[in-house]
């Protein structure tokens, strides 16, 4: 192994070694301070939450948090039945192997008896539009097997997802298995995902199967993902009336009966048969949205709200334990080779040559194994930002809040397709048209020239804030005018077409389908995203607490307006995928 110069050692020991901050004992304070953030934060992404991950007993703990807060500062609950939470019926699933006594057992068949293997040459997609099969009473039951069976349907090349000029037609896909290939600079985090996501609306929905080739760039923890129990939304409907797959490259040769790099659009392989069992297992925890209210000063419109929200999910546990601060030094030279780093998902073409020699680390520590993505600015730093909102104007006497009034929402399953805002927007606990203009934020707790390109203190991205309401956005810019220090508003991540959908990829989307104008306010991604390594200990409280400052400053002027912030822009196809 390659050793490092002692500059770049130093770097690399830096990288790891940021000085740990002790939380406040003492509780929090009526005021918005950076002081009291870290002490929420220390709380709300420490280990014994367990990552958070929607549907389990982590997120429970997590949500439990934020509603002793809210009783204990005020606000008026506004969830189900008199209480602060909206439960949104989540279910679990897994790719079923066969091992089980009874358990139906997947498998695929090429004519011409070549059988592919689960897990090396196909998985079941996980989809936030998966078709969840209904028992006997109209609830998915424990234990209950999906099998889409395949007899004698023949392969067909698709094409390049999102290529409509190079795609077959429906006619050609109906009855077929349809392989769709993605373009060249997809990573293959979450390309499958979105393929997936749009099969039941897109043009193969008369396809007896579709299989995405993505298998052999999806990374080692994201297949262990897919081969492990997974939650989506139970819609109450069926969307789709197949499993979506995940393929390798192989496998949709041998399907195809030819190279990948020579099929074109329409051309018809080999038949394909077998069962795609997927087994449904009850959901051990429930996944929570947490709402409230305060409530404005003028009885002539405190029935309009204007939102502010978070999503309280994270990532959960990780399959194996990692060495602390060889991810992050390895994260770290990533970045400073000016190679992509977690944010937009790395292939292994990315990776090739990396090497972390770790001796400068274990001359400051032994080995700190970490299994717990704690996510603290993802979206930690959102979550406690909404908090500490919430404290600060609750205590104001009523005479001095603002004349509408203010809806602090923080969501649910962000992270496995934005699940809780979809439920909540679907079946608002408050009328959907009395929703002025919702506020989200989402990683608001880096932001530093070492986290993002032209970072520093007062940076901070915003996204979408003109794409429905040109004057939510005009609100915004002068709000942010007036500030003593004002932010230098990157909007560039809002750009049409942004390789990273930063305006499809948060909660904020779910209110825009519905024509309701929004505003995304982020500090952007970082080293740690989506790491174990992204802890309480790495995040920067002033500048948390200036964005903190410019949300509430923004929230209480749209409050304070002589009318409702007006749409002048077209509202959106609430069926059609959404586009950056």
């Amino acid at each position: 192994m390659r050793r490092p110069t002692v500059l770049f050692a130093c770097l690399l020991a830096l990288a790891c070694t940021r000085a740990s901050v002790t939380p406040s004992p003492s509780g929090t304070s009526a005021a918005l301070t950076a002081a009291d953030l870290r002490t929420r934060l220390y709380i709300f992404a420490d280990d014994s939450m367990m990552g958070r991950e929607a549907g389990t007993q982590g997120n429970v703990k997590g949500t439990d948090y934020i509603a002793r807060e809210l009783r204990r500062i005020g606000l008026e609950p506004a969830g189900d039945n008199g209480t602060y939470f909206q439960t949104i019926p989540l279910v679990r699933f897994a790719n079923a192997t066969g091992l089980g006594a009874g358990e139906p057992r997947s498998y695929l068949q090429i004519d011409g008896g070549e059988t592919l293997a689960l897990g090396s040459d196909y998985v079941a997609a996980y989809s936030s539009r998966f078709p969840v099969r209904r028992g006997s009473r109209g609830r998915p039951a424990a234990s209950t097997f999906t099998v889409d069976q395949l007899r004698g349907a023949q392969a067909i090349y698709g094409g390049v997802f999102g290529d409509t000029g190079m795609a077959a037609t429906p006619e050609q896909a109906a009855g077929k298995v349809v392989i769709l290939t993605t373009k060249p600079d997809s990573t293959g985090e979450r390309t499958y995902q979105r393929v997936a996501d749009s099969l039941a609306r897109g043009r193969w929905a008369s396809a007896a199967a579709v299989a995405i080739v993505q298998l052999d760039v999806v990374t080692r923890p994201v297949l262990a993902a897919l081969r492990a129990p997974n939650f989506v939304l139970d819609r109450g409907d069926t969307v789709s009336t197949f499993t979506p797959l995940i393929i390798s490259p192989r496998a949709a040769e041998a399907m195809l009966g030819k190279p990948l790099a020579q099929a074109r659009p329409g051309d018809v392989g080999r038949a394909v048969s077998g069962d795609v069992v997927v087994r449904w297992l009850q959901v051990p925890a429930p996944a929570r949205n947490v709402v409230a209210i305060l409530r404005g000063r003028d009885p002539a419109v405190r029935g309009q709200y204007v939102a502010m929200s978070a999503h309280n999910d994270h990532t959960g546990l990780e399959t194996r334990p990692l060495d602390h601060d060889s991810v992050r030094a390895y994260n770290r030279l990533l970045q400073l080779r000016n190679l992509e780093g977690p944010a937009a998902g790395r292939g292994p073409k990315q990776n090739v040559g990396v090497v972390v020699n770790v001796d400068s680390l274990r001359r400051l520590r032994p080995a700190r194994p970490d299994s717990i993505n704690n996510g603290a600015s993802d979206d930690g730093s959102g979550s406690v930002v909404l908090l500490e909102i919430a404290e600060q104007l609750a205590a104001r006497p009523a005479a001095e809040r603002p004349r509408r009034s203010l809806l602090f929402i923080w969501h649910t399953a962000e992270e496995i397709g934005l699940n809780g805002s979809e439920y909540f927007s679907d079946r608002p606990t408050v009328p959907r048209d009395s929703i002025v203009a919702v506020l989200n934020m989402d990683m608001v707790g880096r932001g530093s020239a070492e986290d993002v390109p032209g970072g520093g203190p007062r940076y901070v991205q915003l996204i979408g804030a003109r794409r429905l309401a040109t004057e939510l956005g005009d609100v915004i810019e002068r709000v942010n005018a007036a500030r003593a220090e004002p932010f230098a508003i990157d909007y560039s991540y809002d750009a049409p077409g942004h390789p990273y959908n930063r305006y499809c990829r948060s909660d904020h989307y779910m209110y825009a389908r519905y024509g309701v104008p929004i505003a995304y306010f982020s500090l952007g991604y970082y080293i740690d995203y989506h790491q174990v390594t992204d802890e309480p200990q790495y995040i920067d409280y002033p500048h948390m607490q200036r964005v903190a400052e410019l949300v509430r400053d923004a929230a209480l002027t749209l409050a304070d307006l002589d009318h409702r912030v007006v749409r002048d822009k077209p509202k959106p196809d609430l069926r059609a995928p959404c586009r950056q």
